[in-house]
């Protein structure tokens, strides 16, 4: 049979392995915590994890691993465990996927930044990375190449920053005179200045969604990356958006899974999970790359790649990266944090949109955005020629509505007051609220001068304390009263018939 075949067969098995394993006196009872990852790949023989197994935190009793079940019921041939590794692999730092160690780890601090692990292997990265979308891009206060540079030499060379997170799409919007691509030729250009500062950097950069992810193009694509980018291997390589189709992807307020949609040409042929582990996995192999994962997607998205990957002898995934902040917790609560804790699947997490497009500074309470104002036209047009922000500017201010909902616009109301209360900004709250959430590794975040890059380093510092409890606690209450105000909206029309603001699907 094929290889989904055989997969479905075992489910059973797998389900009876857990019980036939059970009396083995080095099991231990089913409430006691674990400690490391049960996602590990890695092991100096098929069946070295089974006959060492691991302890629990607290000294008890060992516990077998997920892996130790499949082994134990003779299904190692389905689901191999194997060491992968190449002579390529040896001249490259380590691969990042699988590994004994525990995702989000503080493993050392550099420069008063913290550094941790990005899933159970050995890339470590900083916990702020620069964000990199608008770099060198045709928006109207995008940062230039020297800016650019100025940046990485303040973050990395002074500042212990190592993550960097780009994109083959990179910068957006983009332009024949500023193409696609060129944010990572920019990045390129910083570490051709000094060859030691390739090892400085831990580069994340994606391959385009949706139909463009196939596993000839995985290999097509990163290669394009490497050579703009000038080194010969990645840190990590995510997907932009899941090649299948998932609601989460959307940018307007699409939450509802419409199955009729898995039917539309460019998804109905999507690459298969095992088709992209596979694909990771030889491009790990040739040393090209050291961990893989997707952004963009769902905790099924994350644990079927898991799955997918031990299926077919791969790393699995170490990240997924997804729209996170103070007023858009969703992947805490919709078993992606579940779903990543080292527990589980032991996968980092990347936060981006922390700020939620500038809304969480503050600086469209007074004010609203351009698009925001169609009772007072002159004040609209006055701000889109002297735009504030991206909210003042009419495309990206209509893309990004769901971040000045009005239920998303009472929340931000609500925590900017109790960040008044707590003698803080509210960018600053926004900022170290998402710093300490158990669930982030590193928060992404864009620039366009060096004044917002150091105060943003100001609260990164490893100096600085987690905000009080009684304030997480206020900020908790708050979140009870709309877990979902970027998803939420009070202005949707009779006569939009399923459609959201910018003609997304809704609900």
């Amino acid at each position: 049979p094929g290889l989904h075949e055989r997969v479905s067969s075992v489910r059973y098995s797998l389900s009876m392995a857990s019980i036939s394993v059970a009396p083995i006196a080095l099991v231990s009872t089913r409430s006691e915590p674990r400690q490391v990852p049960h996602g590990m790949w890695r092991s100096a023989s098929p069946h070295a994890a089974f006959m060492r197994p691991r302890a629990n935190a607290d000294g008890g009793n060992p516990r077998p691993t997920r892996r130790n079940m499949i082994q134990a019921a003779g299904l190692g041939s389905i689901f191999p465990f194997g060491d992968k590794s190449s002579s390529a692999n040896a001249k490259r730092p380590p691969v990042g996927g699988g590994g004994s160690g525990v995702t989000n780890e503080v493993v050392e601090t550099v420069n008063g930044m913290r550094q941790r692990r990005l899933g159970g292997g050995d890339i470590v990265v900083s916990e702020f990375g620069l964000g990199t979308q608008r770099w060198g891009s045709a928006d109207f206060n995008a940062p230039d190449e020297a800016m650019c540079h100025k940046f990485m030499d303040y973050a990395v060379l002074e500042k212990g920053v190592s993550t960097v997170d780009t994109a083959e799409q990179y910068p957006i919007p983009s332009d024949r005179g500023k193409p696609e691509g060129d944010t990572e030729r920019i990045i390129g250009s910083w570490m051709k200045k000094d060859k030691s500062r390739r090892e400085k950097l831990v580069i994340a950069t994606k391959i385009t969604g949706s139909s463009n992810v196939t596993k000839k193009n995985i290999r097509k694509d990163l290669e394009g990356s490497l050579t703009r980018l000038g080194t010969d291997y990645v840190d990590v390589y995510t997907l932009h958006w899941p090649a299948r189709y998932t609601p989460q992807s959307n940018w307007g307020q699409s939450l509802m899974y419409h199955v009729e949609q898995e039917q539309a040409p460019w998804y109905k042929n999507a690459a298969s999970f095992e088709e992209i582990a596979e694909a990771m996995g030889e491009m790990i192999a040739e040393g090209k790359l050291r961990g893989w994962g997707m952004c963009n997607d769902n905790a099924y998205g994350l644990t079927a790649s898991c799955y997918a990957a031990r299926a077919v002898g791969a790393p699995p995934p170490c990240v997924l990266q997804n729209d996170f902040s103070i007023i858009n917790r969703r992947v805490e609560e919709n078993g992606v944090t579940e779903a990543s804790s080292p527990v589980h699947e032991n996968v980092g997490f990347m936060a981006y949109n922390v700020l939620a497009g500038g809304v969480l500074t503050g600086k469209y309470l007074d004010v609203a955005a351009a698009v925001d104002n169609p009772q007072d036209p002159e004040l609209a047009e006055k701000l889109l020629r002297d735009p504030r922000g991206r909210m003042d500017d009419y495309s990206w201010g209509k893309t990004l509505y769901r971040y000045r909902s009005g239920p998303a616009e009472v929340a931000t109301r609500q925590y900017a007051a109790l960040a008044k209360e707590a003698g803080m900004s509210l960018t600053e709250m926004s900022l170290r609220w998402c710093r300490q959430r158990a669930g982030v590794t590193t928060t992404l975040l864009g620039h366009t001068s060096m004044a917002q890059l150091e105060e943003t380093l100001k609260y990164f510092d490893a100096s600085v304390p987690k905000l009080p409890q009684d304030l997480m606690w206020a900020i908790d209450r708050v979140h009870m009263q709309n877990r979902l105000p970027i998803f939420s909206s009070d202005r949707v029309g009779a006569d939009w018939e399923g459609s959201g603001e910018i003609g997304e699907r809704i609900p």
